[in-house]
């Protein structure tokens, strides 16, 4: 039965009545953003990495007597307060304190020298400040403004102003939910995150705006003596072009997975899972939001219009008209019908 059921989706044959649902999808959306603002709130915001809040880094080689907490316990004696301790690579330490003085920094190198045995040289260390990081957040902020305001402009001019707001609130939405899944889990924040939220936006955007187009293709073919109505004819495009965006999710999701799930539980490849786990959320969220929350929208937005509502009025009345019709042609025909004689008993 599934083998069918997949040709027929491939086909464009399978018509979801995704559009039909949008309470539903709303609804999703709703506790979605919910539960990621009260994550943003409990956890006091996001888990910022040193680029942004500033601080100290210490990278030194691993030891056989050398854990997770030894480590902190030794920057702890040190006189370090705010200590995170991860693992670089397979084989170093990466500890972020706060910002240390230059004798504090000579300290903790010594410290860690004397607990593990080996020389100061080999413990490096970076202070960073917190100014690069405000100046960083600041400049990604306005590129995430101007970035929106293209992307009106560009849809409004390319299609229409109602699907230029539709797919920015669906933006809006992927990076929020996005958002929350790095404050619950505590991710940590980091440039190659920001890289990752950027890519995002361009995902679900490339989405959104293959849906668009495949609905102002369908919808502009409708004329008054239309059979659909706006909100039918969006849904069909929708289903013809499902396919398509789950394939293109699947196949963009699959080798992120992999870095997220397998490079960095088995190669501890901390880089990689700050952008690894933006994309993933992000594009799971973005294929959603493009087919329940996007076009959902971009129909509410449709069905004011004055011409799609004498539309959806024309054709209730003919599907009235025409189910009306199919009532008295069976009423009449069952009036006609002959009345069969009662069968025989069957002699014994």
């Amino acid at each position: 039965m599934m083998p069918g059921v997949i040709g027929r989706l491939y086909r464009g044959d399978i018509n979801i009545d995704f559009v039909g649902k949008r309470k539903l999808w709303y609804g999703l959306s709703a506790f979605l953003l919910v539960v990621s603002i009260v994550g943003l709130i409990v956890r006091g915001g996001l888990n910022l990495g040193v680029e942004f809040r500033g601080g100290s880094v210490f990278d030194f080689a691993r030891t056989p007597n050398s854990t997770v907490e030894t480590v902190r316990a030794t920057m702890s004696d040190a006189g370090v307060h705010q200590i995170i301790v991860q693992e670089a690579g397979t084989a170093n330490w990466r500890v972020t304190t706060e910002s240390l003085s230059t004798t504090q920094v000579s300290q903790v190198q010594q410290a860690v020298a004397d607990e593990y045995g080996i020389s100061k040289s080999q413990v490096s260390s970076q202070v960073i400040g917190a100014t690069w990081g405000g100046e960083v957040s600041e400049k990604a902020v306005i590129g995430l403004i101007v970035f929106m305001v293209a992307i009106m402009l560009y849809l409004t001019i390319a299609f229409e102003w109602q699907m230029a707001l539709a797919a920015i609130v669906a933006l809006v939405h992927d990076l929020v939910i996005t958002a929350g899944v790095y404050a619950w889990s505590n991710f940590e924040v980091t440039p190659a995150t920001m890289l990752g939220f950027l890519t995002i936006l361009g995902y679900s955007l490339y989405d959104a705006v293959v849906v668009f187009d495949m609905i102002k293709e369908v919808t502009g073919k409708l004329g008054t003596s239309a059979k659909m109505t706006y909100t039918q004819a969006a849904n069909n495009a929708l289903s013809h072009t499902l396919i398509r965006s789950l394939n293109t999710s699947l196949v963009a999701i699959l080798p992120v997975a992999a870095i997220l799930f397998i490079g960095t539980t088995l190669l501890g490849a901390g880089t990689l899972k700050d952008l690894s786990l933006a994309l993933f959320v992000g594009m799971l969220v973005g294929t959603y939001s493009s087919i329940c929350v996007a076009t959902p929208i971009l129909v509410s937005l449709k069905e004011r219009e004055p011409q799609w509502q004498a539309l959806a009025r024309r054709v209730a009345q003919r599907e009235a008209s025409e189910a009306k019709q199919a009532t008295s042609k069976t009423t009449a025909k069952a009036k006609t019908e002959p009345v069969g004689a009662a069968k025989a008993k069957p002699k014994k």
